[in-house]
């Protein structure tokens, strides 16, 4: 029987972490001029979202 709860905001910084990385591969997708750095940015911001959504779920 558990008789104590541990919660931790380690999720959310995570997540909030993900995020802004997020934000920023996909500023980088906009502001570059091929088309590899394009790819390799969105490669970072779909990893980045994916990662921040795994984290909110892994330490809920």
């Amino acid at each position: 029987m558990q008789t104590k709860n541990v919660q931790s905001d380690m999720g959310i910084g995570l997540a909030v972490l993900f995020s802004v990385l997020t934000a920023v591969a996909a500023a980088g997708m906009v502001a570059s001029g091929d088309q590899l750095t394009t790819a390799v940015a969105f490669a970072v911001a779909v990893v980045a979202a994916s990662l921040a959504v795994v984290s909110a779920q892994t330490f809920w």
